[in-house]
């Protein structure tokens, strides 16, 4: 059975959605001042939709956009980046949750 598309998620259940490793998600949290998943006693960690989305326009920039780490992380800061890819990124990320959101059953 799928989880609602707005409910928490594991760092496995968000590694295996966007098709990366747990440590990728873990190096990124710390390289990332973006991402910031909620963490519980013993340092679990839990991802929230908005997580996901961060996580899926850091891959585009740093994967298909071929971005530095430095770079994906001005992209995301909205520094040196034109407001018309930022909106073409957005709407990639909205097309890709309406995706994510079709597949649950």
């Amino acid at each position: 059975m799928e989880k609602h598309p707005t409910a928490y998620r594991t760092i496995s259940e968000v590694a295996r959605e966007v098709g990366l490793e747990p440590h990728v998600l873990r190096f990124w949290e710390s390289k990332f001042p973006q991402l910031q998943p909620l963490k519980r006693a013993g340092g679990r960690r839990y991802y929230r939709p908005e997580d996901v989305d961060t996580i899926l326009a850091i891959r585009e920039l740093l994967h298909e956009r071929r971005f530095t780490i430095e770079g994906a992380r001005r992209a995301l800061s909205g520094q040196d980046v034109p407001e018309s890819e930022l909106r073409s990124i957005l709407e990639e990320l909205r097309d890709i949750r309406a995706l994510m959101e079709t597949n649950v059953v």
